[in-house]
């Protein structure tokens, strides 16, 4: 499996209805374990910056990642990239083959 990182800025919209996160939040999780089962999240965070949230999870493919993407925003947010992740000590191995 590989990592991603997904960052996620809500459409103002979306953003101007907060207290119906939790449901909204649910609704896009299970979308996403609907359509790729084999995604496993590791963590999910609230943000206060140029995103409003962050979720680190794998994947066993950029195929599946676009998905994850392309779900959220089908589901509210204006901005949704998700960006692979090297373990830092696969990195260093990788800064000796320069």
């Amino acid at each position: 499996m590989k990592t991603f990182i997904l960052m996620t800025k809500l459409s103002t919209e979306v953003s101007g209805k907060m207290r119906m996160r939790p449901e909204v939040g649910h609704d896009w999780l299970e979308h996403v374990k609907t359509k790729c089962p084999d995604v496993k999240f590791i963590a999910h965070y609230a943000l206060l910056g140029k995103y409003d949230f962050m979720d680190i999870y794998e994947a066993g493919d950029e195929e599946t990642a676009a998905k994850i993407s392309m779900i959220s925003l089908a589901n509210g947010a204006q901005i949704a990239e998700s960006w692979p992740a090297i373990p830092y000590k696969r990195f260093l191995e990788l800064t000796k083959e320069i």
